[in-house]
């Protein structure tokens, strides 16, 4: 699978972000990211599907970054994805590196979940995610009916 960044997904992360150069608030950043993602496709996709799809963005990701390999999965029956072990491995990178491996991971996910529902609807059910103002405004958890 090839990977493009998708420009919108990438600014929204660098305003995640910020102007941090340390790893911690970039794995913070990239957590809620994720956090919010799920949120915002497990109505439709189910918990386990959006776990799947998680699980499955570390696996394709592993050979670019050897590191990935030790963030656990969790068990087959995760009803949620269990974020601290990729916030932990993250924050012990160099903060470039650990925004540069969130990026390549959350761009791996939104291509699988394109390549199974399509560009338009993967956009529309994402755009909260990338539309929410970061830096403590509403999640789409927050904006969910």
């Amino acid at each position: 699978m090839q990977r493009t960044a998708n420009p919108r997904v990438t600014a929204s992360l660098a305003l995640r972000v910020g102007q941090s150069a340390d790893a911690s608030p970039v794995a913070d950043a990239i957590g809620t990211a994720w956090s919010d993602m799920e949120a915002a496709l497990a109505p439709v996709l189910g918990r386990r599907g959006v776990v799947a799809l998680y699980k499955r963005s570390l696996h394709l990701n592993v050979t670019a970054y050897p590191w990935l390999a030790l963030v656990p999965e969790g068990t087959d029956e995760a009803l949620a994805i269990d974020l601290m072990p990729l916030r932990s491995m993250l924050a012990r990178q160099s903060g470039a590196d650990a925004a540069e491996v969130g990026a390549a991971l959350i761009h791996t996910f939104i291509e699988l979940l394109t390549s199974l529902m399509g560009a338009s609807l993967s956009e529309r059910l994402l755009d909260s995610v990338w539309a929410s103002p970061p830096n403590g405004g509403p999640s789409a958890q927050d904006n969910a009916p």
